[in-house]
């Protein structure tokens, strides 16, 4: 066990750790943060999507002892203590259906949006490629973050 430290949504954090350990397991278990879900634990579905130091990361394989001296934002900390643009455009779109997913579209936008701010739809399309939703709410949550990308 190693101590860790961390910077999640602004705030210093220090763990004890497996160096190896992903990073999503500190978030939740660790430091009781609910934003990224546990999906399929190998990268492919988005739910455990983090931004790190402006990068959209999946965290359930992001050894925890890679992301120290960086800078990690969740869900909860992505309109720094009020709602983010896209958190609110996800909810006039009334996006949500089981809301699992969620965190992945979130912040893979968020981190796409804030390096390209007014992406064409097909760039946006492929920026969102790789996150999952089983509900097939993928029409609503492109309407929502074209909504932020045009405002």
């Amino acid at each position: 066990m190693a101590k860790i430290a961390l910077n999640v949504d602004g705030k210093s954090h220090t763990i004890e750790a497996d160096n190896d350990m992903p990073l999503l397991y500190a978030l939740r278990d660790d430091l009781g943060l609910r934003n990224p879900k546990f999906g399929c634990g190998l990268a492919q579905c988005g739910a455990c999507t983090v931004i790190i130091d402006g990068v959209a990361v999946r965290s359930c394989v992001t050894p925890v002892d890679s992301v120290q001296n960086t800078k990690i934002t969740t869900l909860a900390g992505l309109g720094g203590g009020k709602a983010h643009a896209l958190q609110e455009a996800f909810i006039a779109e009334q996006v949500p259906q089981c809301g699992f997913c969620i965190n992945g579209w979130v912040m893979t936008a968020a981190a796409f949006l804030e390096k390209t701010p007014k992406p064409t739809e097909a760039q946006m399309k492929e920026a969102l490629s790789g996150i999952k939703c089983r509900c097939g709410t993928h029409m609503a949550i492109l309407r929502a973050v074209m909504r932020v990308a045009q405002a």
